[in-house]
């Protein structure tokens, strides 16, 4: 008897030590949860981490109107939920505090060309949703060094921003090269650029996304060539807490609803004559099959909308950093998976 006694109590123990940590547990997974999309439908507008200033990306204007790729991927999810991509209000981060501002809350999404790494989405405990622009790291230097190749930059002063993947990249490519080199670094993005530009360095070194971009900024933009060496890869992605996998799936088939929207032709121009398609994948896209959208916790219309507001990813490129920009950046890898590159988004079916 006194042996089922202390069994039973021991049992009971280690049912109440059990029904504690799965308590607790849940109180973890609680506060975690973050809910965004319920508090963004009550807030009425999407918070979004941008750029401080990158022309093509994120920019404003004297204004304060914003414009540039990444700027009309929230504009994107705005109008996924609320049909209107002007509810984004939008929130201009530096390098160093991307992730700990998007952690921490204060904005619903980064779109901010921020290279996915397993490192980023472990530390800040992140998921990237998907790969929005596929980049690698290059160099700029003077046109009049007439130099071709990064292997010939033997003793170059070299321009990075402090504390990025950009720096880390540029170690490990000398090293692995048996290149010298001297390295000058700044903590902001703006102090890489005018070190640069006054001829405190010899070489630029970041994304080849942001040395056209940052050409644009120099007092004699002509003068600058950008190397043809891609030295890393650089998957450049919109980033959202993690446990919040409502939130996650919306702003990752945005992405993948532009790309299926270029891909099977339909884009903002065509948008009204798409809404009459029969065909099934057409269908799927814009809604009038299936309730994919209902699934995604919005209207079976959510891609449709982002399509005629925004547009599709070709068009969203061209308009921002490819043919119709100053930028004039060339697809390569962007170009959809048919074209020739490996831009590809999963079926909506």
């Amino acid at each position: 008897m006194a042996l089922f006694s202390r069994t039973f109590r021991n049992g009971l123990l280690l049912g109440s030590a059990i029904a504690i940590a799965v308590a607790a547990a849940a109180i973890t997974y609680e506060r975690y949860d973050t809910q965004t999309l319920k508090r963004t439908l009550r807030r009425g507008a999407v918070l979004c981490g941008v750029n401080t200033g990158l022309p093509g990306f994120s920019n404003h204007d004297a204004s304060g109107n914003w414009s540039g790729f990444d700027v009309d991927l929230c504009r994107a999810v705005a109008a996924a939920i609320f049909n209107d991509p002007s509810k984004v209000q939008f929130v201009p981060l530096d390098a160093s505090e991307r992730f700990r501002e998007l952690q921490k809350r204060k904005i619903d999404i980064l779109a901010r060309n921020s290279t996915w790494s397993m490192s980023r989405e472990t530390d800040y405990q992140l998921n990237f949703a998907a790969v929005s622009y596929y980049d690698g790291q290059g160099f700029m230097l003077r046109k009049a060094r007439n130099i071709d190749s990064a292997l010939e930059l033997e003793g170059s002063r070299v321009c990075v921003q402090a504390g990025t993947t950009t720096q880390l990249n540029l170690a490990d490519y000398f090293r692995a090269n048996n290149v010298k080199y001297q390295e000058a670094n700044f903590g902001k993005l703006d102090e890489v650029v005018a070190a640069y530009d006054s001829e405190k360095c010899d070489v630029l070194t970041a994304d080849v996304s942001q040395l056209y971009a940052l050409r644009q900024r120099l007092a004699k933009p002509d003068d600058h060539a950008i190397l043809p060496d891609v030295i890393s890869k650089e998957p450049l992605a919109p980033v959202v807490r993690q446990r919040d996998d409502d939130w996650l799936l919306i702003v990752k088939w945005t992405v993948y609803a532009m790309l299926n929207a270029e891909e099977l032709g339909v884009s903002s121009k065509n948008i009204d004559e798409a809404l009459k398609s029969k065909k099934p994948d057409v269908m799927r896209l814009v809604g009038t099959e299936g309730a994919y959208g209902e699934e995604l916790g919005l209207t079976r219309d959510w891609a449709a909308r982002i399509i005629r507001h925004v547009g599709n990813y070709g068009e969203v490129y061209d308009r921002n950093v490819g043919a119709g920009s100053k930028l004039a950046i060339p697809r390569g890898l962007n170009q959809l998976w048919n074209a020739g590159g490996i831009q590809y988004a999963p079926p909506i079916r």
